[in-house]
């Protein structure tokens, strides 16, 4: 039964990798691009991560499953804080948003302190 779950987790992450490589692809600026990397790649692949260790725990707790636990945690907090500071070198190095873009907060936030 654990295989089972185990198997369907891992595919729901790859189906969300497949998306985010879509949005690599489909979005139109730096910004956009981050984003839809961000969220699925981390998502999809903490997914199959957790996948692997659901499989890997069926068998008994072993170093593979530990490895899979630590490495989503590693995926959770450096994949985010990476596209932040990619957004943030773009953003002051003047890479302009896409033209359809509505708002820019983070120009506005600098702003304001000055």
């Amino acid at each position: 039964m654990s295989e089972t779950i185990g198997y369907i987790m891992i595919s729901i992450g790859v189906l969300f990798d497949i998306l985010g490589c879509v949005g690599l692809v489909r979005l139109p600026d730096v910004y956009n691009r981050l984003q839809a990397a961000t969220k699925c790649v981390t998502l999809g692949t903490s997914v199959i991560l957790l996948g692997a260790a659901v499989i890997a725990f069926g068998r008994g707790l072993d170093a593979f499953a530990i490895k899979a636990l630590i490495c989503t945690i590693f995926v959770l907090i450096t994949s985010p804080t990476g596209a932040h500071a990619l957004a943030r070198g773009a953003h002051k190095s003047g890479v302009p948003l896409w033209e359809g873009s509505v708002i820019d907060e983070y120009k506005e936030t600098e702003e304001n302190k000055s």
